[in-house]
């Protein structure tokens, strides 16, 4: 298969690595100083593209990538809010692939099966307070991270109580706090933390007045990401259409 990368950051070099290791040629790498590639015949000769970048360039890197015919799968987080529907649209009715996750992690995609599955068993218990924390590395540029997203999202699918999520206290890589605004008791709080060089860390509470019931998941590297990437790449290559995590582990 032949693999451009968009963006060569720690991710991208990490993905080069591995997808070479499993047979896969990187045929064009496009990183900040060299956009015009995206014409080039080398991106065009690629079967599907790996894009990590930022929130910022996601949305635009997609749809140059369906412009040229190419698939795409993406890790990028902080785009979907307000380009979801139109990209999504693509996906069903233009013909083009997207293969879309908030995390590649396998045990990311299994933490957040479990969540779903707690959030069905505390529902009748409302002497319980849930609410999501997530701390990353210092140069993570999204907060919260699409994966607490996620989590929070499939929480409230389950638990009735809660209709919609808002930004809880944001702890900054200087250390500063910005405060998130007081919840509504039917809104669920994400808090965010950035920190050092953690690859990842989800914790999903549900605290009382007398105990506290918590699951977390603990990325140690990226190494997880990749692999789940690379596969993914794999899957898209022989699929169409919208592709998420649920495709590739049914």
């Amino acid at each position: 298969m032949n693999i451009a990368l968009i963006g060569y950051g720690k991710m991208g070099q990490m993905i080069e690595k591995l997808a070479i290791q499993r047979g896969h040629k990187i045929v064009c790498i496009i990183d900040i100083d060299n956009q015009d590639d995206f014409d080039s015949a080398a991106f065009q000769s690629a079967d599907v593209a790996i894009e990590f970048t930022t929130p910022f360039t996601a949305y635009n890197n997609i749809k140059k990538c369906f412009d040229r015919d190419i698939k795409v799968v993406t890790g990028s987080t902080g785009w979907q809010k307000d380009h979801w529907q139109e990209i999504s649209d693509m996906c069903k009715y233009g013909l083009h692939t997207l293969f879309w996750s908030s995390n590649f992690s396998l045990g990311v995609y299994l933490f957040n099966k479990l969540n779903k599955q707690l959030a069905k068993l505390m529902a009748p218990y409302s002497n319980y307070e849930p609410y999501v924390e997530e701390t990353h590395h210092v140069h993570k540029l999204d907060a919260p991270s699409g994966t607490a997203i996620t989590l929070a999202e499939g929480l409230i699918e389950n638990y009735p109580a809660k209709k919609s999520w808002i930004k809880g206290d944001y702890v900054k890589s200087d250390g500063s706090v910005e405060r998130g605004v007081s919840p509504k008791p039917e809104e669920l709080v994400i808090k965010s933390v950035r920190e050092g060089e953690v690859p990842g860390t989800h914790t999903i509470c549900y605290q009382s007045d007398y105990d506290e019931i918590i699951i977390e998941h603990r990325a140690k590297s990226r190494g997880g990401f990749v692999l789940g990437a690379v596969l993914a790449a794999e899957y898209a290559y022989t699929h169409e259409g919208l592709l998420t995590m649920d495709d590739l582990f049914k």
